[in-house]
This record gives structure tokens, sequence and C-alpha cells, in this order.
């Protein structure tokens, strides 16, 4: 039995992937995504709290979102944080919930988030990369020291790198999906 298990290198592909997907989440599109505002910062209580510890998100409509702060005297640090972000949103104030429409995205603007999706994706592909990279350098070393054979040292390379294969597609297939969301008028 060898020590080596793809399965660990999986996980770690996989991480990438799910942070792909989050970064997806944070890039604004013309709908309303709650996921939009979590990075968003707040400063309440003399300190710097993410937006979801001070009210909730809600998405009631395709082309609006709706924060309820749950408590009243932070209201107006949370509709500050949301102008002052390069969100570029104008949340509409009503007691302690902040309505926010979410305005059309400019066809440049679009061409813009397109970008900087590529980015994100690249970045995924590069940890894909960086695990495939440490899986290898581990099966050549298991192999130098005699804990696998060479044959053995040789299936499992074919198997990280379909799996690396694998996962370059997945970051790939959530581009096109991304791209075409963002694009969508």
């Amino acid at each position: 039995m060898t020590p080596f298990k793809i399965s660990d290198y999986r996980k770690r592909m996989d991480g990438a992937l799910d942070s792909l997907r989050k970064e997806f989440g944070g890039l604004r599109t013309g709908r309303a995504n709650a996921a939009l505002l979590d990075g968003l910062v707040v400063n309440a209580y003399g300190s710097e709290m993410p937006i979801h510890q001070i009210g909730s998100v809600s998405v009631p409509e395709s082309r609006m979102l709706v924060v309820t702060v749950w408590d009243k005297t932070m209201v107006a640090a949370v509709e500050k944080a949301l102008r002052q972000s390069s969100l570029g949103l104008n949340p509409v104030t009503d007691g302690t919930t902040l309505r926010i429409p979410m305005p059309p995205l400019t066809e440049e603007r679009r061409r813009d988030l397109t970008k900087v999706a590529g980015t994100y994706s690249e970045n995924a592909k590069i940890a894909v990369r960086n695990v495939r990279r440490d899986a290898m350098t581990t099966l050549k070393r298991l192999e130098k020291d005699g804990d696998m054979s060479e044959n053995e040292q040789k299936a499992h390379e074919k198997d990280v790198q379909s799996a690396t294969d694998e996962f370059v597609g997945k970051i790939d297939d959530a581009l096109t999906q991304k791209s075409a969301e963002i694009m969508q008028v």
C-alpha cells in the first residue's frame, strides 16, 4: 500500500474550483445576486464588519437586492458602505430596509467584467496546476525513496494528469457560463 492518495489532490483541485465559483458570485451581472455584497464591509460598532453580520440580504426580484438591517442605528453606516463601494449601487432607505435597484450594465462594462472573469479563471487554473506539480513531485520522491515502483508512479501520474484535465475543463465551462451570463442583456 502506497502513501499516495489521488483523492487528497482532487480535494485541493476542487477547492480551487469552489474558490472560483465564489469569486464569480461577486461579479456583478445585470441580475441581482445576494453574493454580490459578500465582500462588502461596514464600519459598525467601532470596527469593520461584513454586511451579513449586520443584516440579511435577499433578492425579492431579478433586478432588486434588499438589505434588512437588524439594528436601526446601523442603517446609515450600511447605506454609506453601499454608496462608497465600487459596485456602483444606489440604495433607497425605507426604515431599516435598504432597497437596491440593479442598474443595467453598459456594453463596455460587460466586456470589462468578462475580462475580470477570465483573470479569475486563469488564477484557478494556476492553482490546479500547482496541485498537479505538488502531486508529481511527491510521486517522484516516493519512487526515488523506494516506497513506490516505477509502474505505480507512472499509473498515478496518469491519474493526476486526468484529474488536472478534468478540473481545467470544469473551470473553462464555468467561465463560459459566467461570460454568457454577464453578456446577456
